[in-house]
């Protein structure tokens, strides 16, 4: 689907164009500067990488700049290029993560911070598979839709690890850029291969409620919730932004969209799945 080369190493130097989009961190340097170029476009991940990527999305590049290791350039290209590069082709790719519950796949949605990963972390570590730890991948099928598999490990902080990984998980290498750590799926940390009904969607909130907080959501609202988490190349490309925007429309009317709060202590992780699990199984008794 995505043909990517690994290039020879080379500087970064400066570029005639200026960025159309940047992605910025918290406390003001730029994570990603996006570029337009003749054949598509440019992604600098300042002193790591530059990526090309063709205009239809389908051919991708890496430059890593000198002495930045491969397990960094591979995790930058299947983690933030390679959901960008999709998106270019007409898929549908958000921040999100995916468990299976049974046969079928519910996800939890957010931005970076909110609790995806150690939700998931929590699930694949207690006896359900997870699918995606981020870059949630979801397509038509039937008269539904799926959840596809991503990598088979999850990027957790110190003190989500600490409350959820067994000592002597199997673990990638350390990144040069991230401090979180990444852990590998095996006999701890089950993880699901193959494609499942998405039946259901979690948007995650902030953490403040005193207690677990579940509500339904009006199709307008997951709308904007959606295109707000979306992995989108170019915001400007208008016609792709209206594809984008028409395939999501169509995924909010066919899917059940909740919004999903609960205090964030490690303590009250097992309180949380049972109660999403309950949910699930109450609903469906009722269909």
């Amino acid at each position: 689907m995505v043909t990517y080369h690994v290039r020879c190493p080379r500087l970064q130097t400066p570029l005639d164009s200026t960025p159309f989009h940047q992605w910025v961190f918290p406390d003001g340097p730029v994570w990603t500067a996006f570029h337009r170029i003749e054949s598509g476009y440019l992604l600098r991940f300042p002193e790591l990488a530059d990526f090309t990527i063709s205009s239809d999305g389908r051919l991708v590049a890496c430059h890593p700049v000198p002495d930045v290791t491969e397990e960094t350039s591979q995790h930058l290209y299947l983690n933030q290029v390679l959901p960008l590069a999709l998106s270019m082709m007409g898929k549908m790719v958000f921040h999100g993560s995916a468990v299976e519950v049974g046969s079928v796949a519910v996800a939890f949605v957010a931005e970076s911070g909110r609790g995806k990963s150690t939700l998931a972390a929590s699930f694949a570590t207690s006896g359900f598979r997870f699918l995606t730890d981020d870059g949630l991948v979801v397509e038509p099928y039937d008269n539904g839709y799926l959840a596809l598999p991503s990598q088979p490990s999850i990027r957790l902080w110190t003190d989500s690890e600490k409350a959820l990984i067994s000592p002597g998980a199997k673990m990638a290498p350390t990144l040069c850029f991230n401090t979180k750590s990444r852990f590998l799926a095996g006999f701890d940390m089950a993880f699901c291969n193959y494609s499942r009904p998405l039946d259901r969607v979690y948007f995650l909130g902030e953490g403040k409620n005193t207690g677990f907080v579940i509500q339904p959501m009006a199709a307008a609202e997951s709308l904007v919730e959606w295109v707000k988490h979306s992995f989108l190349l170019d915001i400007e490309e208008r016609s792709l932004l209206a594809s984008h925007f028409d395939s999501v429309a169509n995924l909010v009317n066919q899917q059940r969209h909740y919004r999903l709060d609960y205090p964030r202590r490690y303590e009250e992780l097992a309180s949380v799945r049972q109660a999403i699990v309950q949910h699930i199984h109450e609903e469906e008794t009722t269909i």
